[in-house]
């Protein structure tokens, strides 16, 4: 079996956003057939039990997320040609750990999953150059930025975030640009994403194997009860600090939610999950909305829910949530950002509409029509089921195979 070190930006269980769901399942897929190590960063004060991740492989004392305060991120962005994301996690413990588990064990390869985590590569290949480096690209980074720059550019109140993005997108391009040149192998999450790298990466000639994202889709079929302020007509989930969230909701807000009141007065929106972030605040005064904060798990909420919205103006890779809520059966609305990447049928199993009043329609029209809501949930739980995280063992295996072929 392969020794792999694999090393995540936040501990993978319990699952709170789509990049720990996602790292979670590539850790469950890897222990397969692996013997796997695990190195995490963990918010302060919030070291979960880590009995379900040690039943998958050993289990390094995690790393406390670096403290940086806003003063520190100006003076950065002022200061240095790095991309914000490639300083987020810049932590001497957590290199020092990482050095520590290269020298005291044989890894065969070291799996990031992340590009904020890709600065690490030159402690691997300076304390273990033997071990291959496989980089996990959550998201094509740069493009993601550019998007968000092309929000943001026609509001004058988010022109100093416009400014941020414009900054951003040269040295994005750069560092992602060095990142993908540096492993040995490199994961997409969809073919979008893999075009988008490979044109960035051209002069490295390197092939990128697309693993998309997956859930286990059995968690999804829930039989539990749904209590009263679990229930809404719209749902929208996701980690409400992430800036496409916040931009998606915003939009939403204000350009397609009066749209479906006019329509539906007494129509409910409920905004699941955690760390709402203070723009955000208002939108607790709108007829009908709740912002939940965080909650333990989604499950229930999907459950309640009549029409699952995707309001994505930002955004590369593929959402992990439009999955879960096609797990669930749900009826979706979707912008084509919010289902970019994966071969969704719009009119079978999801409505596309990126115009506020095509939008709002869609919506209107399922929450009027039971049968259209239940026939398309019906179909979208059908095509979930091919994103179960056990389809990705196989593909996982073929990367490892390739990159270090049996003696």
């Amino acid at each position: 079996m392969r020794e792999i070190l694999l090393l995540t930006p936040q501990l993978p269980y319990p699952p709170q956003q789509g990049t720990s769901l996602r790292n979670l399942n590539i850790l469950r897929a890897l222990a397969q057939n692996n013997r796997v190590t695990l190195l995490s960063f963990a918010e302060s004060g919030s070291l979960p039990a880590l009995d379900y991740l040690a039943s998958l492989g050993t289990v390094l004392p995690p790393i406390e997320v670096p403290a940086r305060s806003g003063r520190d991120r100006l003076r950065q962005l002022l200061t240095t040609g790095e991309p914000d994301l490639s300083l987020r996690l810049r932590s001497e413990p957590f290199a020092a750990a990482l050095a520590d588990a290269l020298r005291r064990f044989d890894f065969d390869a070291v799996q990031i999953e992340g590009i904020a985590l890709a600065q690490y590569m030159k402690v691997v290949r300076h304390v273990a150059p033997r071990a291959r480096i496989v980089l996990d690209c959550h998201n094509a980074e740069t493009e993601l930025q550019r998007r968000a720059l092309r929000a943001d550019a026609g509001k004058p109140a988010r022109w100093p975030a416009a400014l941020f993005s414009a900054l951003q997108v040269g040295r994005l391009e750069r560092f992602e640009r060095w990142a993908l040149g540096e492993t040995d192998a490199v994961i997409a999450v969809s073919p979008n994403d893999r075009d988008n790298m490979t044109r960035l990466s051209a002069a490295q000639q390197r092939a990128i194997v697309v693993v998309p994202n997956t859930i286990a889709v059995d968690e999804y079929a829930w039989s539990g009860d749904v209590q009263s302020p679990e229930r809404f007509d719209v749902v929208f989930t996701g980690k409400m600090d992430y800036r496409p969230n916040i931009d998606g909701v915003l939009w939403f807000a204000e350009a397609i939610w009066p749209r479906v009141l006019a329509q539906r007065p007494g129509a409910t929106w409920g905004i699941v999950g955690q760390r709402p972030y203070p723009r955000l605040e208002r939108l607790k005064e709108l007829l009908g909305v709740t912002l939940t904060g965080r909650v333990p798990i989604v499950q229930p909420y999907l459950a309640g829910c009549q029409v699952y919205v995707v309001p994505l103006r930002i955004g590369s890779g593929t959402r992990l949530k439009l999955i879960e809520a096609m797990a669930a059966g749900l009826a979706i609305v979707s912008t084509t950002i919010g289902a970019e990447g994966f071969p969704v049928m719009p009119g079978e199993n999801i409505a596309l509409a990126d115009d506020p009043a095509e939008f709002a329609a869609a919506i209107l029209e399922l929450l009027a029509n039971t049968q259209q809501r239940q026939a398309m949930g019906a179909a979208a739980r059908h095509f979930a089921a091919g994103y179960d995280w056990r389809t990705i063992v196989p593909l996982l295996d073929g990367l490892y195979t390739d990159l270090i072929p049996e003696e």
